[in-house]
């Protein structure tokens, strides 16, 4: 009997999880990906002796890695191998405030309460209230379809109805943590949750508190061979499973027949027929690039964009006791930052600066000595902006604000440097506007606002990875390969 066949576009996480998947099935696989590497955003590079990550540098929920490996009969273990981290976070100010996020709640509720002189029940409470928000929401939002209706009919469904005043939809993040909290710095701390969707905390409603659980109750972990690890081991696994990865082959269309895919043409071959087709490339550039005579969503393609980023990778020549894994170094005024970001679509000269440096856990990164530097700023979207002008004052900046916040001038220390701004984001990844995570989060009607993990119009056509449901970064995008492809079974 002749195997089924599927094709994915994008070999982001979400598509090679999409293959993992469909290939435990007994499908014949084929993903398709215009880079000549997998991964997407979660991929790597090397510079005149630095390793970087090139994207994504937090990794939580691992055991929806270990799933697949699971899935396939395999030992996560023969693939992947990861630690959990003692210490989450260290946070700067620029009054010289400094605090560590410990994994251990109540050792990092007693430092906030001798640091800030927050009550560390104010603290232990907030990471107990994420933890219900997440519980509440799990089932239904994370792990289905919002757009069956079968979802909202269910046990979860009704878990979820009576719940509802918990979930903090009808007032902003800030505000909720501004209830919880004394201090304003520890505002701030929770405020930056997120930006882990590409939200506004002055908007976004505090449903979004549920984030810190995946980081504090869930944990924070690292690859052992860095974040592209997480890559190389779904690939390797994917292959072993007879997935076939075509690297360098941008799909030109994807070619219909009523209500029905009915296979792809790539800009260097023939038409070739699948069964059914999954798109991992961003839904705004699916629709509009690859399906421009299909009904149009308009509605979902035009809503507002999370924000981007600007990443400064820096080779530096010496070594930093006093910063970690990963370090913030907050901006002075949080609410004018995100005012930049989102009304102003610009950046303010105060930004808050993310710094993850890997070496401190993989020292072959770096030189002996030396310390390889990934700098994440969060940047509005693309819309035009002179980014030549706004990446150098921005460079400058961060430069003046880390060498003030460590006591050295670092602009001497940087032996090597690559940047990636928001153009770059959008041409390497068909992001559109170079997102991050596809539409915005900052109103309460954002989760039902993005588009489904199936297509209305085409039967086998399914859709994966951060900007469709339920969102962008890798635990979110690994559930979305798993929607999509349940649906598979129930549809085929």
């Amino acid at each position: 009997m002749t195997p089924k066949t599927a094709a994915i576009i994008g070999a982001g996480i979400a598509g090679i999880a999409s293959a993992i998947r469909l290939a435990v099935k007994g499908y014949q696989v084929d993903v398709f990906e215009a880079n000549a590497y997998p991964g997407g955003k979660l991929s790597s590079f090397d510079l005149h002796g630095y390793r970087f990550d090139a994207g994504p540098s937090l990794f939580t929920m691992p055991h929806l890695v270990d799933e697949l490996f699971r899935l396939a009969g395999k030992t996560p273990a023969d693939y992947f191998n990861y630690i959990r981290l003692e210490e989450t976070c260290r946070y700067f100010w620029d009054d010289g405030t400094r605090l560590t996020a410990w994994a251990d709640h109540q050792r990092f509720a007693r430092e906030a309460e001798t640091t800030l002189g927050e009550p560390a029940a104010h603290l232990l409470a907030h990471l107990e209230d994420s933890a219900t928000k997440y519980e509440i929401t799990e089932k239904l939002f994370l792990h289905r379809s919002l757009h069956k209706a079968s979802t909202w009919l269910g046990r979860d469904a009704l878990h979820g109805y009576l719940n509802l005043p918990k979930l903090g939809i009808f007032g902003t993040m800030n505000s909720a943590n501004e209830r919880r909290f004394r201090h304003p710095k520890l505002v701030q701390l929770f405020n930056r949750y997120a930006t882990y969707n590409g939200s506004d905390p002055y908007q976004t409603p505090a449903t979004m508190n549920i984030i810190p659980h995946l980081e504090y109750n869930i944990g924070a972990f690292f690859p052992k061979e860095g974040m592209i690890g997480i890559t190389n081991s779904l690939v390797k696994l994917a292959e072993d499973l007879g997935v076939r990865f075509h690297f360098n082959s941008q799909v030109e269309k994807i070619m219909t027949q009523g209500n029905r895919v009915t296979g792809l043409q790539t800009y260097d071959s023939e038409l070739t027929p699948y069964d059914l087709v999954v798109s991992n490339m961003d839904v705004v550039n699916t629709f509009r690039k690859l399906l421009p005579d299909a009904r149009q969503p308009e509605r979902i393609l035009r809503q507002p964009k999370s924000s981007s980023g600007l990443i400064f990778y820096w080779g530096i020549r010496r070594s930093f006791p006093e910063l970690g894994l990963h370090n913030i170094f907050f901006s002075g005024d949080y609410r004018t930052e995100f005012d930049h970001l989102f009304r102003r679509h610009d950046l303010t000269d105060d930004p808050t600066v993310y710094l993850n440096i890997t070496s401190k856990h993989k020292p072959d990164d770096a030189p002996a000595g030396c310390e390889n530097w990934f700098l994440l700023i969060n940047a509005p979207n693309n819309t035009g902006q002179d980014w030549d002008a706004l990446i150098d004052r921005t460079r400058q900046n961060i430069l003046r604000k880390l060498s003030h916040a460590l006591g050295t001038d670092i602009a001497p220390l940087i032996a090597c440097e690559a940047i990636l701004d928001p153009r770059s984001i959008e041409a390497r990844t068909s992001s559109s506007q170079g997102a991050l995570y596809g539409n915005s989060s900052n109103n309460r009607f954002a989760a039902f606002l993005r588009h489904a993990n199936f297509s209305h119009e085409f039967e086998n056509l399914y859709f994966v990875g951060g900007s469709v449901h339920p969102g962008g970064g890798i635990p979110l995008c690994l559930l979305s390969a798993k929607i999509a492809t349940e649906m598979v079974k129930e549809n085929h």
